[in-house]
């Protein structure tokens, strides 16, 4: 099969072509400032920008050709005919549809499995470990890129399968109800994996039990043929009577796949994998307890591709660094350690790398900054307050640095003895940083992507060479 001109006509309703092309259509793009040459731009609208402005943009840069909304035809006049000539131009009712469209139907092309990870924590890091144990077995895979896990996201890397892959695997978020059934249809999974239910989103998804319904969605397009894989220590998963068979993994016995006798130092976390009948012990650098999940998951799914027990440990006990989640860098002139965890925050992923924090020993003065958790619906107020207890449990920090609106709360919450200061955003907290700095440190920073606390972390470690 290939992706061509004929595919493109076969796949999305109501296409026209102004221009054609003989060559044969590689990965997509939907923005120039990443666009490769030999890509197809797809013009997208947007509320801020318009994807049709930057069409010649996209032919100067290589694109073998374009898809455009019908309605921004007359984008094309003041492009020289030279520029499109030998092009792909196709005009179509709607760009975004279009892309869904043709997504879902090279999807369709291929019988290799197809792996769907979700859950409210842990995607990306799961999927990324599941990778390295493909590394290890020398399978030809297709994992989806970063964290473009929307609808968007998915369309773009399905359209990145080949052949001559073995494997496939995508992430899924969601963020409102019904948009993992959007998901699941496009990528129509063989094996899909919950990593877990947390108290995220829920402004769009309701209560934990709505999210729970949203996420087991997942499963929707199963068969009897199909297995789905669960964290089985939680309930809202686990105590579920599934149409298909179910993996479950987590610390209880109940679990086919389970992580024993777990042991966390200040460096290393020690814990015993039991991979149905085999055991091994594992040893991971750090002391975050969310990665002995991970790597339950990730362990999950390389057993039903049948990858060998030993390229699963191997590659378990391989460190894995996600920009973002729980990262350690280096602060500017030696001045000590931050660990940026600012990629997005929940009340669980922040009680898990508080714990985690707590648990690493170094003899410097431990700081927290701790933004905003976002979209957590009314019961905001709530968490937040939970948050400055959960600090009772980390003794070890005196000094919690808190940005955003919603922290107010935690303001009202924290153990006594402990310094606070409350800013309103990143560049303020930075402020108060660098006026801290003067002995060695280790500061953790995290809080929701919105409040941008990432710049606070690129700020403190630019200048180091």
């Amino acid at each position: 099969m290939q992706l061509n001109e004929k595919f493109l006509a076969q796949s999305i309703s109501g296409i026209s072509f102004l221009y054609s092309t003989s060559c044969s259509l590689g990965s997509f793009s939907i923005d120039t400032r990443t666009l490769q040459p030999g890509e197809v731009f797809v013009a997208l609208g947007g509320v801020q920008q318009d994807g049709h402005d930057f069409i010649k943009e996209a032919l100067e840069k290589g694109a073998v050709g374009c898809i455009i909304n019908q309605e921004k035809k007359s984008k094309l006049q003041n492009i020289d005919t030279a520029l499109l000539r030998n092009r792909l131009i196709a005009l179509v009712p709607d760009t975004l549809q279009a892309l869904i469209q043709l997504a879902t139907a090279w999807r369709s092309e291929f019988s290799y499995p197809v792996v769907a990870i979700t859950g409210s924590v842990g995607k990306t890091v799961t999927k990324e470990m599941l990778a390295i144990m493909l590394d290890f077995a020398q399978k030809k895979y297709i994992t989806s890129y970063g964290n473009q896990n929307t609808v968007l996201g998915v369309a773009l890397n399905l359209l990145r399968m080949c052949p001559e892959h073995e494997v496939a695997i995508f992430e899924l978020g969601i963020s409102r109800r019904g948009e993992m059934k959007k998901l699941v249809s496009m990528v129509q999974p063989t094996i899909a994996l919950i990593t877990g239910i947390g108290h995220s989103h829920m402004e769009g998804l309701g209560s934990i039990i709505d999210i729970a319904v949203e996420k087991r969605d997942v499963f929707s397009s199963f068969k009897d043929n199909n297995i789905g894989i669960v964290n089985g220590d939680h309930p809202l998963l686990a105590n579920i009577a599934y149409q298909h068979p179910v993996v479950k993994f987590g610390a209880k016995t109940t679990n086919q796949i389970q992580a024993r006798k777990i042991h966390i130092t200040s460096s290393h976390t020690n814990f015993v994998l039991k991979l149905y009948k085999e055991k091994f012990n594992i040893v991971l650098k750090g002391t975050h307890k969310g990665r002995i999940f991970n790597s339950l998951a990730a362990a999950s799914v390389a057993y039903l591709l049948h990858i060998p027990s030993c390229h699963i440990v191997k590659a378990i006990e391989t460190p894995v660094i996600v920009a973002g989640r729980f990262e350690e860098k280096t602060l500017a002139h030696g001045k000590g350690i931050i660990i940026n965890d600012c990629y997005n925050a929940s009340p669980e992923s922040m009680k898990a790398s508080l714990v985690a924090f707590e648990h690493v020993d170094m003899q410097a003065q431990k700081i927290c900054v701790l933004g905003d958790m976002l979209e957590l619906g009314v019961n905001s107020p709530f968490w937040h307050r939970q948050l400055g207890r959960i600090l009772r449990k980390v003794p070890s920090v005196r000094t919690v640095v808190l940005v955003g609106s919603q922290v107010v709360w935690t303001k009202k919450t924290l153990p006594l003895g402990v310094t606070v200061e409350h800013v309103a955003d990143w560049k303020a907290a930075t402020n108060v940083l660098e006026g801290l700095l003067d002995k060695k440190s280790l500061i953790l920073v995290k809080g929701s992507r919105a409040l941008q606390l990432d710049r606070l972390v690129d700020t403190l470690t630019e200048k180091q060479v």
